[in-house]
């Protein structure tokens, strides 16, 4: 928004830095910000643009454009490409690569699927959250569903609560499994470390199936089943019972002999299988994303040292 009436500079400031001027006249307000905004060009000096290095010589009038927070442009559509591997008039099954944040929030604010979607079908805009029914992390690539109506929206919940909603994901974890099995355990937030999950007696239920795919000298590829869908569950699981997911910079990065498992820069999970019934027709779908090429690179590297 536009500052209404033009803020004067003190006689006192004359010699002084622009952004040391406007530091002094908005002290709510960081001194990088001040600098970005006279970078930008929001900053008028007398009716004039003028560089960061700018020094007053005092009582002039300073005109700001200060920008919108960037949570007031959370819901903006943005053209970001969607790799959409069904579409109706109900929903829309998407493919999300690694990157991709799903929904607003601190740090991100622009550039998620939420914004995407926003621009792809502006109806979005009518149902809570733009649609998404459930999440990936941000590094995590693969399948999620997003609904395009609010009662396709709920009943796709109630069917998450059922725990009728199929989700497979393949993720390569830190050393050798002998077999599969399933890990029954609480996660709940981290007692001390507010952004991570872990598994505490308090938290909330969570059971993960895993099997093994193949084994490699330094890491094995498992399949993990949800039967529950907490935050970070297969990443916090797997950590749980010693075998944390390659390239988690959170639960678990481990050394690697391979520099390619060592150098990988994100955790190795995808969102392999989705499946449900569908909320309109009720026919029982399925959809499978192959694995992206950062991950069939990273087991290219790994089989090279397979046993």
């Amino acid at each position: 928004m536009d500052s209404d009436l033009p803020l004067i500079v003190p006689d006192a400031c004359a010699g002084m830095r622009i952004d040391q001027v406007l530091a002094q006249l908005m002290p709510d307000q960081s001194r990088n910000r001040l600098q970005s905004w006279v970078r930008d060009g929001r900053v008028l000096v007398d009716d004039r643009q003028v560089p960061p290095k700018f020094r007053v010589r005092g009582s002039e009038a300073l005109i700001i454009d200060v920008p919108p927070p960037p949570e007031a442009v959370a819901d903006a559509p943005e053209a970001i490409d969607l790799d959409i591997v069904f579409e109706d008039a109900a929903l829309m099954v998407i493919n999300k690569p690694a990157g991709l944040v799903v929904h607003p929030g601190s740090g991100n604010w622009q550039g998620t699927l939420l914004n995407a979607l926003l621009y792809h079908c502006p109806a979005l805009s009518r149902v809570p959250r733009a649609g998404i029914v459930h999440r990936l992390d941000k590094d995590t690539s693969g399948l999620l569903v997003v609904a395009k109506t609010l009662a396709a929206q709920t009943d796709l919940v109630r069917q998450l609560q059922a725990r009728s909603v199929h989700r497979e994901y393949m993720a390569l974890a830190h050393g050798q499994l002998s077999t599969g099995g399933t890990v029954d355990a609480p996660i709940g937030r981290h007692a001390s470390q507010r952004t991570r999950m872990a598994v505490v007696g308090s938290g909330r239920e969570a059971v993960t199936h895993y099997s093994v795919e193949r084994r490699f000298e330094e890491c094995t590829l498992v399949r993990c089943k949800l039967e529950t869908g907490r935050t970070h569950q297969i990443r916090v699981h797997m950590a749980h019972i010693g075998h944390p997911l390659v390239g988690d910079p959170v639960y678990g990065k481990r050394r690697c002999r391979s520099d390619a498992l060592q150098a990988f820069p994100r955790q190795a999970l995808h969102a392999l299988q989705l499946g449900f019934v569908h909320p309109v027709s009720g026919e029982t779908m399925s959809w499978a994303a192959p694995m992206p090429d950062d991950m069939l690179a990273l087991l290219a590297a790994a089989a090279q040292g397979a046993p």
